[in-house]
């Protein structure tokens, strides 16, 4: 192209014309800006020459039928551009119509964000007013319950320890049975005697188990009567050896020996000092109880790992 302008444009015709047409309009052209016809005229080389070129492309068939399909895919490619743009241009206006809305909203959301932060203070002040009431019946409630727990230390077993028991019966090394007993059957044997805090069945080492009852009386009572199945019976003993027991009785025996005995304790001051030691004692008992159950976890797993 020159100028922007087609060789047809440049020769004047049609895109349809003929051969005979083109060459007709080119020889037409070609007279009229010959440069010996135009001395004066500094163009005319120029557009003579452009005029050839023109004709050596659209005059040869086979020249002017890639020259057509050149112009077409150009026309394609600028009507995908053209497409584009007024994508693009749609795109710029949807993208400034929505940061113009946003704006608004953001102003919006501002406002909102103000107005909440001010109920949320409100709020708080109120909810800190309930916190401050439920505190003070929390505090009530734990004063309730020390005064119940004191009061009910004097009619409580003494329970330093949790009683334990090992159970063992004959069981071969890799019998999947576990010579008959399982977890569930001991729980089953072993619950008609008292509550059970903890039953574990080694893994590892086979015929093996070690339980754990809430009082003393149950587990004298499991260690007194309890055989098992007869053809494999159980071998049942303390943990940690035969542990006395302290009746309630005896303890009011002794407490009325203690009541009974010459003693000057009669001042309010140091009955609150030992119902506080009740208190700290039931506590201490709690924390040791929990230990005893690490220490119980830990020697049935060094059991498995001998």
């Amino acid at each position: 192209m020159a100028d922007g302008k087609t060789y047809y444009e440049l020769l004047g015709v049609d895109r349809n014309a003929s051969e005979k047409e083109i060459t007709k309009a080119y020889r037409k052209k070609a007279l009229k800006c010959h440069p010996d016809k135009n001395p004066d005229n500094p163009n005319a080389a120029e557009l003579f020459h452009k005029l050839s070129k023109a004709f050596e492309v659209i005059g040869n068939p086979k020249a002017k039928a890639a020259y057509d399909a050149t112009l077409k895919a150009k026309e394609r490619a600028r009507l995908r551009v053209q497409a584009f743009d007024s994508k693009r241009k749609k795109f710029k206006e949807d993208l400034e119509d929505r940061e113009k809305s946003s704006q608004d909203d953001y102003v919006k959301d501002e406002v909102l964000v103000k107005n909440l932060e001010q109920e949320i203070e409100r709020l708080r002040e109120e909810g800190l007013k309930i916190l401050q009431r439920e505190q003070e019946l929390i505090k009530q409630q734990i004063e309730e319950e020390r005064k119940r727990t004191e009061a009910s230390v004097g009619t409580e077993e003494d329970f330093n320890f949790t009683p334990k028991l090992k159970i063992r019966w004959k069981c071969q090394k890799n019998d999947n049975t576990n010579g008959g007993y399982s977890s569930e059957l001991l729980q089953s044997m072993f619950r008609k005697y008292g509550e059970i805090e903890n039953l574990l069945v080694s893994s590892k080492k086979a015929g093996s188990a070690i339980i754990e009852f809430k009082d003393f009386k149950s587990a004298e009572m499991a260690i007194e009567n309890e055989r098992g199945n007869p053809a494999n019976p159980l071998r049942i003993t303390w943990l940690e050896g035969a542990v006395p027991k302290v009746t309630h009785d005896e303890r009011h025996d002794s407490s009325s020996a203690k009541v009974d005995a010459p003693i000057n304790v009669t001042s309010t001051s140091e009955d609150n000092l030992v119902s506080g030691r009740d208190f700290e004692s039931l506590v201490m008992r709690k924390l040791r109880q929990a230990e005893e159950r690490k220490r119980l976890c830990e020697e049935l797993a060094n059991e498995d790992a001998s």
